[in-house]
């Protein structure tokens, strides 16, 4: 257990900033062009597996009871994003369709863009996670910001009044059900995510009396939010901009869904009966220990943890042994390429799932309902 004293220094913080050299790699593409636009995928995902393999697994655990004000380090990491991620992602707009056209092609733009979605992605709609699980009202707002910026503010929503809640049952589209393919996954959630969060909302004001119209539904709050984003690319690139705007949000989204895919895939939590299932534990999420990746993705790998105790701020997520959470075998960087490829995910995944099934509902002996989301709705 490292003691609150310890976390609270900035040496203990400075690997969760290693984001932010992601910017300066953002930058060389646009400027110099050819092959560094394919850097920024590249870091993200290569390097940060090679920096795994050989950085190891991260096991210690921070005391769970440090107090807000030693995370100051932290906090400021997600908070300082966000205007970082604005300039970033509108510079480069303005760069691409003003002074770089002259130099940057058609398919060095594309490629340029597809990794500023990784980016905004993977850190962005990251860090926004951590911001919407804040009491504080400001930092719920910076991640509406960053959602915004992607065209994914229902997430918000969807992951608090939802996944959270519903988790490893037939009501939570994010968890991904045992030999469904991310190819299939992707399309459902995009459908049933949107649908989820406004079901949710709409119930959520119904109760109070009120009309899904009514000015307190967020859902107004994140299309014009939305809006903005959009007119502020067309107004800096015209419809290249735009476009281009367009497609980086898609990455981000499809980055998203990889992650949401892998961090539940084939667990469920045990249904008693007349729509009651168990509760939430840390068996139910895949936890990741791998040290480089966790900083890049600030301990969300610590997913088990997360779920747990939701309102955790990240540097005192937990970390769970084999005991305790089922394991993924690698980082999220190397396991999202992994699952774009379903045959790979089944063979390396299925029997990990089928081993879950064993150790913690031997009981079970028939899973096709569970397999096909078929049993009944939670109460």
């Amino acid at each position: 257990m490292i003691p609150a004293d310890q976390v609270a220094r900035l040496q203990r913080a400075l690997p969760f900033w290693m984001s932010f050299l992601l910017v300066p790699v953002a930058l060389l593409g646009a400027l110099h062009g050819g092959w560094t636009v394919i850097l920024l995928p590249v870091v993200t995902w290569y390097f940060f597996t090679l920096l795994d393999a050989f950085l190891g697994l991260y096991t210690e655990n921070a005391d769970p009871a440090t107090p807000e004000d030693r995370l100051t380090w932290y906090r400021a990491i997600t908070l300082a994003w966000v205007p970082v991620q604005f300039a970033l992602l509108y510079w480069m707009i303005w760069y691409v369709t003003g002074p770089g056209d002259a130099h940057l092609g058609a398919l060095e733009t594309i490629v340029l863009f597809f990794g500023v979605g990784v980016v905004t992605g993977t850190v962005g709609i990251n860090y926004s996670h951590e911001l919407m699980h804040q009491k504080d009202r400001g930092e719920r707002f910076l991640g509406d910001v960053l959602l915004a910026m992607v065209l994914y503010s229902h997430f918000r929503s969807e992951h608090l009044l939802v996944h959270h809640r519903y988790v490893g049952t037939p009501r939570d589209p994010v968890t991904a059900r045992y030999n469904e393919g991310f190819h299939r996954f992707f399309p459902r959630v995009l459908r049933q995510c949107w649908q989820s969060a406004f079901r949710a909302e709409r119930e959520k004001l119904a109760r109070k009396g009120r009309g899904w119209t009514d000015a307190r539904n967020p859902f107004w709050r994140y299309w014009a939010m939305q809006g903005f984003m959009l007119l502020l690319a067309v107004l800096i690139g015209g419809g290249v901009g735009l476009l281009l705007f367009l497609w980086q949000a898609f990455i981000a989204v499809w980055q998203l869904e990889l992650v949401n895919y892998i961090e539940h895939y084939g667990l469920t939590r045990k249904h008693l009966g007349d729509g009651k299932y168990e509760h939430v534990q840390p068996r139910h999420s895949w936890n990741a220990a791998h040290k480089a990746s966790n900083w890049l993705l600030i301990n969300l790998q610590r997913h088990s943890d997360h779920h747990y105790k939701p309102d955790r701020r990240f540097p005192l997520l937990q970390n769970y042994g084999a005991d305790e959470a089922p394991q993924l075998p690698h980082g999220y960087p190397i396991m999202t390429m992994a699952a774009m490829v379903p045959r790979l995910w089944r063979r390396i995944m299925n029997p990990r799932v089928r081993r879950w099934r064993q150790i913690y509902y031997p009981e079970i002996t028939d899973w096709r309902a569970y397999n096909k989301a078929a049993n009944p709705m939670p109460r």
